[in-house]
């Protein structure tokens, strides 16, 4: 076995490597980034080197930097984690040639299944079956629209090289073939310097099933059985369980076999996932992931095995533990914690995390993560806060489990999908098993409701846990008060909270010993005592009915509070003077501006172009995302503040319109 390794990545695989390396007595070395500097990985190696500045261009993708920092600490392997230089098969060859072990498949291996066309070939070839389709190497515009016109509509457009949903693009009618086509070329060759694409039809309510393989240099190629990964949201997996429930028997052990003989087909060694799109009983081979997977922790739980564990005693030159899958015990179900903002169609988030609080860890609930209170989610790296897996006996149990987990869960300081996953894990359909890819599409007004008007009672909470904030441990004598006690009877205070749609202005009367929230239509709601609950609780009465509230703090004065049961979800509120001029919050409308860091990828109108509400104006692409900036309003471009290819700050100007009605 190795005694020293090199983890060429960052974040909650990096931190999950060392563990397990840890336990086998290995030494670890860890690489950083300038923006990494401070994380966890980095404190939890034996060592650590900086490879470059933040982006990732110029740190974790630059082999040169990694391998000099493998010789320097003496590292006899790397271990690539997921992402940046797993699937590179230059940077395997790289480290061959520097006597240092690549966990991880031979370079030939990464090779043929990097590109989605030669996969697919080489899988017909070897009697794998593959979704109908055009895998040819002519890529011009005209060909492919034929081509897709053979196929039929919908078909679907999907980068050749690469993954992880960029470049991929459903075409529903042909009228639409040549923009999409253009906006995935686009999205492959800044994603993978590889603009080709491939043609398949489109299946209508497939399922992503796939299978875990392992492969040694003893010629022994064994399945550790399947995983369910339908729930995507663009292409991102979502959440994830093994085993993949509600197969047939005879079509799970046709997934199993078609693995194994497509890790054979390849000469394949180490850990890898074979992908596959099921509908109905009919099954296609989509993809080979010749790395480590994201969600290998559901299948880890579901059979007792440590794969990392596998991979180095594979990558040391030993044969596989065992020769055939163990069975499966139990379900396990996996869910990725993200910084963003499911309401406004999972745009990423950046900020520092003010407060990370996990459920508490045991044989039937992990917690992957490479995040602590006070790091900062940044814009040059993908946006997971954590991985939530849980096991039970069976898979509603399981569900259940995590949902509780979740329930446990807290992020402060900047939007995640927490509620969506909260939400998600207790949905009808899910616990029903009517899982497809459509599934998010289908439900998302359930698991996404649209953002109201904050009720009375949650506006009474606010107001209750504002006051809270400000007058706790300062009640020596009454000239201390800031609650509007008075010696004579009670008063009125006006409080003004901004709850991230519209400002509140709320009116509230203290008189014998209760404190009231005067609304407009006549209502009032009668707001009890706030007691502490822990550090980061309050319990509120409100008209009687005794709520318990999360409570963290944000920039600028601003709070988040947060409910479950039938008040259940988050709300931000920024406290405002209730006696400045009106007008300041509104005299930005027309100004609209990058939501985070970005590049400017496209501008569609210039300036004095009439727009309509709605119509997309630019697009933006940050942390592996394209973002639409869209009119909010009818109105004219009046000002348009960037060009194609500028990289932009968040808050700088992209267009600023003139809103018709102004």
């Amino acid at each position: 076995m190795f005694r020293t390794l090199l983890i060429a990545n960052r974040g909650e695989i990096a931190c999950r490597v060392i563990r397990t390396a840890r336990r086998l007595g290995i030494r670890c070395v860890a690489v950083f980034s300038e923006a990494d500097a401070g994380a966890l990985h980095v404190a939890m190696a034996d060592e650590a080197h900086p490879i470059g500045p933040a982006p990732a261009a110029q740190s974790y993708l630059r082999a040169d930097r990694i391998l000099d920092a493998a010789r320097t600490s003496g590292a006899e392997a790397i271990h690539p984690g997921y992402g940046f230089l797993s699937e590179n098969a230059e940077f395997a060859e790289a480290c061959a040639a520097a006597g240092i072990a690549f966990v991880g498949p031979p370079p030939a291996a990464i090779r043929a299944m990097g590109s989605k066309a030669e996969s697919k070939r080489i899988m017909a070839a070897a009697g794998v079956p593959v979704v109908p389709g055009y895998h040819g190497e002519a890529q011009d515009d005209a060909l492919l629209a034929s081509e897709a016109a053979r196929i039929g509509f919908p078909v679907l457009i999907k980068a050749s090289a690469g993954g992880g949903g960029k470049g991929m693009r459903p075409v529903l009618a042909a009228g639409d073939f040549a923009a999409e086509l253009a906006g995935a070329r686009r999205e492959a060759k800044a994603a993978f310097g590889d603009d080709r694409v491939l043609l398949e039809r489109y299946l209508q309510r497939p399922r992503h099933v796939e299978v875990q393989v392992f492969a040694d240099s003893h010629g022994n190629t064994i399945h550790l059985h399947t995983r369910d990964c339908s729930v995507q949201r663009r292409h991102q997996k979502v959440l994830e369980e093994a085993p993949a429930p509600d197969l047939a028997p005879a079509l799970r052990e046709r997934l199993h076999e078609a693995a194994v003989a497509a890790a054979r087909a390849v000469g394949y060694v180490n850990a890898g996932t074979v992908e596959f799109i099921v509908e109905g009983e009919d099954a296609f081979f989509m993809e080979m992931n010749t790395r480590l997977q994201v969600e290998h922790p559901v299948t880890e739980m579901v059979t007792g095995l440590d794969l990392v564990e596998w991979q180095l005693r594979v990558a040391a030159g030993e044969p596989l533990p065992l020769r055939e899958a163990p069975p499966v015990r139990g379900h396990s179900v996996e869910v990725r914690l993200y910084a963003e903002d499911p309401a406004q169609e999972f745009r990423p988030a950046v900020g520092t995390v003010r407060r990370f609080t996990a459920p508490p860890e045991g044989e039937r609930l992990r917690v992957e993560t490479g995040i602590r209170s006070g790091d900062a989610i940044t814009p040059n790296y993908d946006p997971m806060v954590a991985k939530i897996v849980a096991w039970d006996e069976g898979r509603e149990a399981a569900l259940n489990r995590l949902a509780a987990a979740l329930d446990d869960t807290e992020v402060a300081g900047l939007t995640t999908n927490l509620h969506f996953l909260r939400r998600m894990a207790r949905h009808p359909a899910m616990l029903a098993v009517e899982l497809d890819t459509g599934f998010l599409g289908r439900h998302l007004a359930d698991l996404v409701p649209v953002a109201a008007t904050a009720t009375p009672r949650i506006l009474a909470v606010a107001a209750a846990v504002h006051l809270d904030r400000q007058t706790r441990g300062r009640h020596a004598s009454p000239w201390e008060r800031t609650d509007g006690w008075r010696l004579r009877g009670g008063a009125e205070r006006l409080l003004r909270l901004h709850d991230g749609a519209a400002a509140r202005d709320l009116r509230l009367r203290q008189e014998r010993g209760a404190l009231r929230l005067l609304l407009g239509d006549g209502q009032e709601v009668r707001i009890g005592r706030v007691a502490a609950d822990g550090e980061r609780h309050r319990t509120v009465a409100v008209d009687g009915l005794v709520l318990r509230v999360g409570v963290a703090t944000g920039e600028g004065g601003a709070f988040t509070v947060t409910l479950s049961g039938a008040d259940a979800g988050t709300w931000t509120f920024r406290p405002l003077d209730p006696y400045a001029p009106p007008g300041g919050e509104a005299a930005a409308e027309g100004r609209l501006s990058a939501p985070i860091p970005g590049r400017v990828v496209q501008l569609l109108v210039g300036e004095g172009d009439a727009v309509a509400r709605g119509q997309v104006l630019a697009v933006l692409e940050a942390m592996k995302t394209e973002l639409r900036i869209t009119a909010p309003a009818d109105g004219t471009v009046a000002h348009v503040g960037c060009a194609v290819g500028d990289s932009v700050e968040e808050g700088t100007e992209i267009v600023t319109l003139d809103v018709a009605g102004d």
